[in-house]
């Protein structure tokens, strides 16, 4: 028997975090929260950020480039990083007090050195499949839970394409921290309104599930 609900917990790793290459503010005050939502679901997957040297997306790739520009690539427009989550990295594994040895799935992201990964679901082409789609299907998931990093890109793209994928998606908006740059996270906010994402918190969505 399956349950129809999927915590998706993303990205929630050292280079997120205070002190690390691409940092999210505050981004390690997730940690708890997202502990607290994992031990309450029975379904957990974990996204991993996982780059190559010189991945395309890295500003350190394009001489002359300073991160956080953007420049249009093959699949369109990308901001420009600083280098990181290299694959094998201490900055790519998982934060050390993230406490989810259950959970089911690692899926590993923007692998591909010439195209970069927001979304859990798909690269940034919007075609390429991260498998975790039919994974959500084949399981028997309808609700996919976001929790997070970053609200305003990986954990916005994750939610856009969850919904074109048919499944009801919920982010869970205290488990998740925003880079917020040039007023990305209103424009993420205005894309869950106009997605038909739900928007909630941590408190809510463990009363809701208990």
């Amino acid at each position: 028997m399956t349950s129809p609900d999927l915590l998706v917990v993303v990205d929630v790793q050292n280079d997120f975090c205070p002190d690390g290459a691409l940092a999210v503010p505050r981004g390690d005050e997730v940690v708890p929260v997202v502990n607290r939502l994992a031990h309450a679901f029975q379904h957990v997957v974990l996204t991993q950020d996982w780059h190559t040297p010189g991945h395309l997306s890295f500003a350190s790739s394009h001489p002359g480039r300073r991160p956080f520009e953007t420049m249009e690539l093959a699949y369109g427009a990308q901001v420009l990083w600083p280098d990181h989550c290299i694959q094998g990295t201490r900055g790519a594994e998982f934060h050390r007090s993230l406490d989810i040895a259950r959970a089911e799935l690692i899926v590993r992201k923007g692998f591909r050195r010439d195209i970069d990964s927001y979304s859990t679901f798909f690269e940034n082409d919007r075609r390429t499949p991260t498998g975790l789609g039919g994974y959500v299907r084949e399981r028997g998931f309808t609700r996919v839970v976001l929790a997070g990093l970053a609200t305003d890109f990986c954990v916005r793209y994750s939610a856009e394409d969850a919904r074109k994928l048919g499944f009801s998606v919920t982010v869970v908006e205290d488990a998740c921290r925003a880079i917020d740059t040039d007023g990305s996270l209103a424009a993420a906010r205005s894309s869950f309104q106009a997605a038909g994402v739900s928007v909630t918190n941590a408190a809510a969505i463990l009363r809701e599930i208990a």
